[in-house]
């Protein structure tokens, strides 16, 4: 990657799904420090340690799953899987705001200076997914949505790829 990044074949280099022991053993061996890394990161798992690590190797922390996704997705979480789109704090901040659970989770990331990626097919939630600059979470609604990290990953860990 860096060879073609040096030959101009690519603008940036990135990694995903690289927890802490990845990117030091990538950062002992790379000359080229990864643009981003996208990992699983939503309301209910935050990754505080791993995003703390990316930002002091100066890597933009990506989530992938903002809007928790994954804790809904059939086959995923078992009986125990619970849908950040219903969860109360979430719900409730967004009815204050006028806009959908979704949205707030998106602003969240975007306040806490990452980048986001949502996944959707439908041009309406697509839209929707773009309508989150017209308002801000005030600090407490902010440290609601912290306080709802249950550390459970939704999706495989990376350690055992």
């Amino acid at each position: 990657m860096e060879k073609l990044l040096s030959e101009g074949k690519v603008r940036a280099i990135g990694v995903s799904n690289f927890q802490e022991n990845h990117l030091e053993a990538l950062l002992k061996e790379a000359s080229v420090v990864p643009a981003v890394n996208q990992i699983e990161l939503h309301p209910y798992f935050q990754e505080k340690s791993l995003v703390a690590a990316n930002a002091k190797a100066g890597i933009l922390t990506q989530a992938w799953s903002p809007i928790g996704g994954i804790t809904f997705y059939p086959g995923w979480g078992g009986s125990e899987a619970r849908s950040t789109l219903k969860d109360p704090t979430i719900v409730s901040i967004a009815q204050a705001h006028g806009k959908t659970p979704a949205q707030v989770m998106l602003r969240w990331g975007i306040q806490e200076g990452r980048s986001v990626i949502p996944k959707s097919v439908k041009p309406s939630r697509i839209a929707e997914n773009f309508d989150i600059f017209d308002f801000q979470l005030n600090q407490d609604e902010m440290k609601a949505i912290d306080g709802l990290d249950t550390g459970v990953r939704g999706g495989p860990d990376p350690n055992e790829f």
